[in-house]
């Protein structure tokens, strides 16, 4: 059941960086500078290129490590939240004994151990696989092998198509069951149609990947590589592009199974739900024509080639959990070719992210008591309202808007709830049952458990108070359907949010991240969702009109942006953050200027509040990135690169020209008639 990727929620941040102390008196050793000046490159210009005059002191000191694709505030964060203080919660859990069977930390101590037996790994070697081997071997037809693929999207492996849970777009209140494209094991059908040389390359190297990958687990198929990957190459033909995707009223069809299950009458869906458990007279159909175009592909496909493709994503699914060989091969390509990571994190590094990725909320749970101080809560509440307040004043403001609509907006506005830290209420996990010499069973329990948890929600009431992520996770994330902004504890640390910065800095990192999280609820997407979560028009046309026509501007300047030769930033993939970016800033410069009541701070390290405000923007993104990660994102990702999430905007902003007293024919300036305002 795969969830996630049927969310409506447009997550706002890939990540980013802090940390939380853990004792609330610090000492000024420990204490954060709110704006490290060292990071500066005095011989670039602030009106040129602003990234490098703010970032490029910090950019030459910090390298890429080699177990990383990219390195910023993001990823230094998540390495202290993971590798530090999970591993000491997980540590200090594993030598504490007599743990109760059943117990948190009981699961979590003893499937940490379980990662660490490379051991019983090693012996083990392909034998857990061997039960779905040889019912992948038995398929006989196309409702065999529906009926095999749908007990195996029960613990994550993916074909063709797949289902996802969620609040109906319509009636945001009850889940409803959605059915989506999948199966492309390279992400997005870009990959598959585009002629450079690099995707090139990426192309010939998934064919060595698969050949590899059978060698070693003794499969005798013939060709395995280049058969999936012109397997593939035909289905991503068939799919939507990831920008066509991000239209909810496109992507939203509802009908009933029956009817479903006409649109592909030669893939048994029926028998496919049915093993996954899935009981539901109604669903919301992604793209019709795909399960049109689907069917003819698969009858015209010999069963041998579906049930080695099958056979393929149930060993790369798994791959990370079997014998050092096929762990460090799938490193190889999907780590070191699709993104430039030059070397493996060590066992234990991966054993507690592992432990974390299965069993995060328990592991949440533990990490908010020792490093979420619960004033920060209140701090947070306190920012949000104040930026929840400048919008309704910026809404005022708008020219392009009519009063009418403004009224909704204000509606909406005022609806928006949020979430801070962690939840209020915590899952209970107890019923995985978790070993200490048992890997590929602990992952294949926690992913039953996980699959049974979504198909019971189908025809039952949304639970407003779920948590899409862990608290320790280092992002934030508007989700439209409860018309909510949620920011875990992992984001509420430095350099978003500084308990001893100044209030310039802090309003350029966490109040820029709130705003662009408000923001969200009035993209091109968000703004489709009305004040109770659901998929319906509060627009006049007219100012529908107006809001297309801006973003439609936004969208032609980032597609003119260049983040590599021949790569080009998707401006209508990246439309939703963007705007949220723009819409981010100018909410938290505005709000920052209101807290001042007219009396301005004095310059710190020789920046004014103005200078200070987009310093504290910039470090939040400074970021080194590998050539193959920047290639991948500007195809998948509907984020910017963080150059250009810093640099973008800026020259949108007056504000910014202000600041840094930018002459007209600076490289950060615009004319007026280029500059995009929205909100």
């Amino acid at each position: 059941m795969k969830s996630a990727a049927f969310r409506a929620a447009a997550l706002a941040l890939v990540v980013t960086l802090a940390g939380c102390k853990k004792e609330k008196e610090e000492t000024d050793a420990t204490k954060v500078p709110g704006f490290d000046v060292s990071s500066l490159d005095s011989t670039a210009k602030a009106c040129d290129d602003f990234d490098t005059y703010a970032n490029g002191g910090w950019k030459k000191k910090n390298p890429i490590p080699g177990t990383e694709s990219r390195w910023g505030a993001f990823g230094i964060l998540d390495k202290e939240n993971k590798e530090v203080r999970l591993k000491g919660i997980i540590e200090e859990i594993a030598q504490a004994k007599d743990r109760k069977k059943g117990s948190e930390e009981q699961q979590i101590a003893d499937y940490y151990q379980s990662f660490l037996d490379t051991a019983t790994v090693e012996k083990r070697a392909l034998e857990p696989l061997k039960p779905y081997l040889d019912k992948i071997n038995a398929v006989a037809s196309l409702k065999d092998l529906a009926a095999v693929a749908g007990e195996m999207q029960k613990v994550g492996v993916e074909t063709v198509t797949g289902f996802g849970v969620e609040g109906d777009l319509r009636n945001s209140k009850v889940n409803i069951l959605y059915q989506g494209q999948d199966g492309l094991s390279l992400g997005e059908r870009s990959y598959y149609d585009r002629t450079d040389s690099s995707t090139v390359k990426v192309r010939g190297e998934f064919v060595k990947h698969i050949d590899k990958m059978f060698t070693m687990a003794g499969f005798t198929d013939a060709k395995p590589g280049q058969t999936i990957l012109d397997f593939e190459t035909k289905l991503a033909k068939l799919q939507l592009t990831n920008v066509e995707l991000r239209d909810p009223v496109k992507t939203y069809n509802k009908m009933a199974f029956a009817d479903f299950e006409k649109l592909i009458p030669d893939f048994d869906q029926r028998t496919f739900a049915d093993k996954q458990d899935v009981k539901t007279d109604t669903l919301i159909v992604q793209n019709k024509p795909y399960l049109q175009n689907l069917n003819k592909l698969l009858k015209a496909t010999p069963i041998a080639t579906l049930k080695l493709y099958t056979k393929w994503q149930l060993l790369s699914r798994f791959a990370g959990f079997l014998p050092k060989k096929f762990d460090q091969e799938d490193f190889r390509f999907f780590a070191t070719v699709m993104r430039g990571t030059k070397q493996q994190k060590g066992r234990v590094e991966r054993a507690i992210r592992s432990t974390d990725g299965l069993l995060g909320m328990p592991l949440g749970k533990l990490f908010v008591k020792k490093y979420f101080p619960e004033e920060d809560k209140k701090k947070v509440s306190e920012m949000i309202e104040n930026v929840r307040s400048v919008y309704g004043e910026r809404i005022d403001k708008l020219t392009w808007m009519s009063d009418s609509t403004k009224a909704k907006a204000h509606k909406k506005l005022k609806a928006f709830t949020y979430k801070i830290g962690y939840p209020d209420k915590w899952k209970d996990y107890s019923s995985i049952e978790i070993a200490p010499d048992k890997l590929f069973e602990n992952v294949i329990a926690a992913s039953l458990f996980q699959h049974k948890e979504q198909v019971e929600k189908i025809g039952k009431e949304v639970d407003k108070k779920e948590w899409l992520m862990t608290p320790q996770t280092v992002n934030a994330y508007y989700n439209p359907l409860n018309n909510e902004v949620v920011f875990p504890a992992g984001i509420l640390q430095p350099p978003f949010y500084n308990r001893n910065a100044d209030d310039a800095i802090n309003y350029g990192g966490i109040i820029a991240v709130i705003g662009h999280e408000f923001t969200h609820g009035f993209d091109d997407q968000g703004s489709q969702f009305d004040d109770e979560g659901n998929l319906k028009n509060w627009w006049t046309a007219s100012d529908r009109a107006n809001f297309d026509k801006l973003t439609k501007r936004y969208i032609d300047y980032f597609s003119g942006i260049e983040a590599l030769p021949g790569f080009k930033i998707n401006g209508a993939l990246t439309i939703g953050e963007n705007v949220a970016d723009l819409g981010g800033l100018t909410l938290a410069y505005y709000a920052l200027e209101k807290s001042f009541n007219g009396k301005e701070p004095e310059p710190i390290d020789g920046f004014n509040w103005k200078q200070r405000f987009f310093l504290g923007w910039a470090q939040v993104w400074h970021m080194n990135t590998t050539d193959e990660a920047l290639r991948n994102q500007v195809q998948t990702d509907p984020h910017s690169p963080a150059r250009d999430r810093i640099n973008g905007p800026l020259p949108h902003l007056k504000e910014f020209q202000a600041a840094w007293s930018c002459g007209a024919g600076s490289k950060m300036v615009l004319p007026d008639s280029a500059r995009v305002v929205i909100w």
